[in-house]
C-alpha cells in the first residue's frame, strides 16, 4: 500500500483508516434506528444525499463531471452493484440477520478483492498476505460469532440452506460479493471518471432505485423513527457514507487493493469497540482475542511485502555466509595464478 501511505494528503495514514472507522461507528449509530424505520429507505438515504455531498465536494475542488459514454456506462454498472445491490442486500440482511454470522459475512470481503486483485491486475498476495487473510477471518468470527460456538456449549446450531435463506446470511453474503466486486470495478471507472465525481454519481444513481422500491414495496418508512434517529440517520448518511465511501474510492482506485480492503477487518472492531463505550455493550474474552488478531492480520498483509524480502534478503545472507570461504579459496586460487 506504498502508494497510499506516500501520498500527499496531510495524515494520509489516519485518512487510510478513517473509512473504517466511520463504517463501524455508523454501525452503532444505525442500531437503534433500525426497529423504527424500512430497509430499503433506510439504504436510500445512506446514498442519495450522501451522494450530493461527494458532488458538491467535488464541484468545490472543481473535479471534471463525466462526458463520454464510457464514464456513464462505467459509473452505472459501478452505481447497479456498489450502490442499488450492496446496500439493498446489506440493508435487507442487517433487519434478517440475528446472530453475528451476518456482520462477519459481509467483512470477509476482502478475501473476494484479494483473489479478484490477482486474477485482474496481478496484485501479489504472497505467504504472509493469505496468513494474514485467514487470520482476519479467524479474528471477526470471534468477534461476530455467539462464544457458545466456539466453546461447544450451544444446543443447537442450524447451517441448513433454508435457516440461512430465512434469517438472512445469504442476503449479507451477496452484499460482500457485491462491495468485492465495487471495489475492484473503480479501477475502470477512473479510466474514464474522476474518482470522487464518480463515487458521487453512483451513489446517487445506485439509490434512486432503492428509494423507488421503497415507495412500491414498504410503508410508514419514516413515521416511527424520532429526532435521535433523524440524528443518526445523518450521520451515517454524512460520515459513514459521503466522507467514508469519498476516502474509500479515492483509495481504491490507485492503490493496492488486497492492502486497502484488509483494512475492512477494522470495521466490526470500531463496532464492537464503540458499542462497548457508548451502548454499554460487554466484550467477551473470546471477542477481545478476535480483535488482537484481526489487528495481527492487518499488520501482517499490509506488511507482506516487506516481511517476504525479509525472508529473501535472510536466505541470501545465509547462502553467502556458507559459501564465504569457497569464495575466498577461489579468489587465492586466481591470485596464484596471476602470479
Amino acid at each position: 500500500m506504498h502508494k497510499l501511505t506516500e501520498s500527499r494528503l496531510p495524515f494520509a495514514s489516519l485518512l487510510l483508516i478513517a473509512p473504517f472507522f466511520l463504517w463501524g461507528t455508523a454501525m452503532v449509530a444505525m442500531k437503534g434506528v433500525i426497529p423504527h424505520t424500512t430497509p430499503l429507505f433506510m439504504a436510500g438515504v445512506r446514498l442519495v444525499p450522501a451522494g450530493v455531498l461527494v458532488l458538491a465536494a467535488g464541484a468545490i475542488l472543481r473535479k471534471p463531471q463525466p462526458h463520454s459514454w464510457q464514464a456513464w456506462l462505467w459509473i452505472s454498472i459501478f452505481a447497479l452493484i456498489d450502490g442499488t445491490l450492496f446496500q439493498g442486500f446489506l440493508a435487507e440482511g442487517l433487519v434478517r440477520t440475528g446472530a453475528g454470522l451476518g456482520s462477519v459475512m459481509i467483512d470477509s470481503q476482502p478475501i473476494a478483492v484479494a483473489l479478484l486483485s490477482c486474477w485482474l491486475f496481478g496484485e501479489r498476495i504472497g505467504l504472509w498476505g493469505w496468513l494474514g487473510l485467514c487470520i482476519g477471518i479467524v479474528g471477526i468470527s470471534l468477534i461476530g460469532l455467539p462464544d457458545e460456538w466456539f466453546l461447544g456449549t450451544a444446543s443447537h446450531v442450524d447451517f441448513t440452506f433454508t435457516a440461512l435463506f430465512e434469517s438472512g446470511e445469504w442476503l449479507m453474503l451477496l452484499a460482500a460479493l457485491s462491495m468485492a466486486v465495487g471495489t475492484v470495478i473503480i479501477r475502470y471507472v477512473c479510466r474514464y471518471a474522476d474518482p470522487v465525481v464518480a463515487t458521487g454519481w453512483h451513489m446517487i444513481l445506485g439509490g434512486l432505485p432503492l428509494f423507488a422500491l421503497s415507495a412500491s414495496v414498504e410503508s410508514q418508512q419514516w413515521v416511527n423513527i424520532d429526532l435521535s434517529g433523524w440524528m443518526a440517520l445523518t450521520y451515517s448518511t454524512i460520515f459513514g457514507s459521503a466522507i467514508a465511501y469519498g476516502l474509500f474510492f479515492y483509495f481504491a482506485s490507485s492503490g493496492n487493493l488486497t492492502s486497502l480492503s484488509s483494512l475492512t477487518f477494522l470495521t466490526p472492531v470500531f463496532a464492537l469497540l464503540f458499542g462497548n463505550l457508548l451502548l454499554a455493550e460487554v466484550l467477551s474474552p473470546l471477542q477481545w482475542a478476535g480483535v488482537s488478531l484481526t489487528l495481527m492480520s492487518i499488520y501482517l498483509i499490509n506488511q507482506r511485502e516487506v516481511l517476504g524480502i525479509g525472508g529473501k534478503i535472510s536466505a541470501v545472507t545465509e547462502e553467502l555466509e556458507t559459501s564465504r570461504i569457497p569464495v575466498s579459496l577461489s579468489i587465492q586460487d586466481s591470485e596464484k595464478l596471476g602470479d
